[in-house]
């Protein structure tokens, strides 16, 4: 089980590291800038130059790629638990461990100007008035604090029922929060939107699949069973959509 964990972790560490290898240039090779001159709103980003520039999105598209990678892995652990394939048993571990990856990953790397790599303090990473830059840490920080629930619920230390509640409630916030997503003055705007409403409102089915699945199965576990195989396959889509998003 432990070489299992070293595996997984070490599969899941790969696109940060090659993140971090390119964080500090362009494509062409030239320096990435570290801060912006017209201060630290989003808009201000717009106007430098970033938002919308070959190098902000390709920047962006990666991020949302890196991402795909991390919730394709879950999806596919949720399918082999859907299908209750016993001989892959450490499977179930895939979850936590992508979640809880994907959660380093964008608190880390998720702006280029924020807290920890970029120009701007903590205080305006998490408290300023950038709303994209806010959002993006705090999925990242539901990702880490659901991931890390995930994981020692299935280890066998949290055996209430209630602690299965987190998961697609964090489905369903993430989902609602993806319709009021913006990357400001972006010139692909509609675009940018269109992608996030998809996949917001697959989230939001996804997390109210998984809420059905753990209801009915006390009693009808057949229907358990189609709401499970319903939730796993949307994580997977959401993970497809991620891999192809483009700006």
């Amino acid at each position: 089980m432990l070489r299992s964990f070293v595996v997984c972790w070490a599969l899941m560490a790969v696109p940060a590291m090659l993140s971090a290898q390119h964080e500090g240039t362009e494509h062409d090779g030239s320096p990435r800038p570290t801060s912006l001159t017209a201060g630290p709103h989003r808009h201000g980003a717009a106007s430098d130059g970033w938002e919308g520039s070959s190098a902000g999105i390709a920047y962006s598209e990666r991020n949302h790629h890196i991402a795909g990678l991390f919730v394709l892995l879950m999806g596919l652990a949720e399918l082999g638990h859907a299908l209750r394939l016993t001989s892959f048993r450490w499977t179930t571990f895939l979850l936590p461990l992508a979640l809880t990856g994907t959660g380093l990953f964008l608190t880390i790397w998720s702006d280029h100007e924020a807290w920890p790599v970029g120009s701007l303090g903590f205080a305006q990473t998490f408290f300023g008035q950038d709303h994209e830059i806010v959002q993006h840490k705090i999925y990242g920080l539901l990702a880490l604090a659901v991931g890390t629930i995930e994981l020692i619920r299935r280890l066998g230390l949290m055996g209430h029922a209630a602690w299965t509640t987190p998961l697609p409630v964090m489905a369903i916030l993430g989902g609602l929060m993806l319709f009021g997503h913006s990357h400001g003055d972006h010139p692909s705007a509609h675009k940018i939107a269109l992608h996030h409403a998809l996949m917001g409102t697959m989230a939001l089915t996804a997390g109210s699949s998984k809420l059905l699945a753990g209801w009915f199965l006390g009693w009808s576990p057949l229907l358990s069973s189609k709401w499970e195989f319903l939730w796993a396959g949307l994580i997977l889509l959401i993970g497809a959509q991620l891999l192809i998003y483009s700006e």
